[in-house]
């Protein structure tokens, strides 16, 4: 099956369209950030640096830390960014682009997202890593791709254990915007004033929602779906329960990729 001009972009050097990344530019273990001024922060661990390339909110860097080749690329806010995200790591991997036919040997990444999110629990403080057991995705961007249902109770327990010493884990729940969707009211009433306090309360298979964050949900659907692993990690900057906010996000970040990379490297 050839793919079509107009259903992957190839840029004229070669790179794929949005990300402007080329075939054998990413690392198989590849950070996903949010915000593309973490992908410096990360990156500073690093001892060496193979390429640095942005368009857009996607900035990505390649190199090396303690040996081991590690790709940070940031994937700015919501899942639909992420559809672009790991669809086009994806075809890096798993596509001939001179040929524009799917290989046949695949390649999986393993992916591990590195955010901020806040807790609807009491006792997760601010700064405390929590770690997606599940992600539960108040979107609608799965239901666009065939096989969806099979992948909902996918267990990511394999990849979430590699990291689980690093704080606690819990249902986190993807959703589709900060205010509105997270129960947050500013000038605006939202539909169900009580939305945080039914999820507080929640719970499935003994597990319990611990947070809100934007992108796992993809990230944990797409991985599923394309032959990938996923796991997210991310810091709690808010607790909702408490209405308080970390006064110390940038230190507690820091730990955290610190002991991510370290975890990694041995994956």
């Amino acid at each position: 099956m050839r793919i079509q001009e107009s259903e992957l972009i190839i840029n004229p050097d070669g790179s794929v369209y949005h990300l402007q990344l080329k075939p054998g530019e990413v690392a198989s273990k590849v950070i996903l950030v949010g915000d593309q001024g973490r992908v410096d922060t990360v990156a500073g661990f690093f001892s060496s640096t193979e390429f640095v390339r942005q368009n857009r909110e996607f900035r990505t860097i390649t190199g090396t830390y303690k040996g081991e080749r590690i790709t940070v690329l940031s994937t700015g806010i919501g899942t639909d960014n992420i559809d672009i995200v790991l669809n086009e790591l994806d075809a890096l991997a798993n596509i001939d682009l001179q040929t524009r036919t799917p290989k046949e040997k695949t390649t999986s990444y393993t992916f591990v997202r590195i955010g901020t999110s806040g807790s609807l629990q009491e006792d997760i403080p601010v700064d405390m890593p929590v770690i997606s057991e599940i992600a539960c995705g108040f979107d609608g961007l799965l239901n666009f791709y065939d096989g969806y249902a099979r992948i909902c109770d996918i267990d990511h327990s394999h990849l979430v254990a590699a990291f689980e010493k690093l704080g606690v884990k819990g249902i986190t729940i993807s959703a589709p915007g900060f205010y509105g969707p997270q129960g947050r009211v500013l000038r605006l009433d939202i539909v169900d004033p009580y939305i945080n306090e039914k999820l507080q309360t929640f719970a499935w298979n003994n597990k319990r929602i611990t947070n809100y964050e934007m992108e796992s949900s993809a990230i944990y659907g797409l991985s599923a779906l394309l032959g990938h692993k996923a796991v997210t990690i991310c810091n709690i900057v808010a607790n909702r329960y408490k209405k308080q906010y970390s006064q110390n996000h940038h230190q507690a970040m820091l730990n955290t990729i610190s002991n991510v990379l370290e975890i990694l490297i041995k994956l």
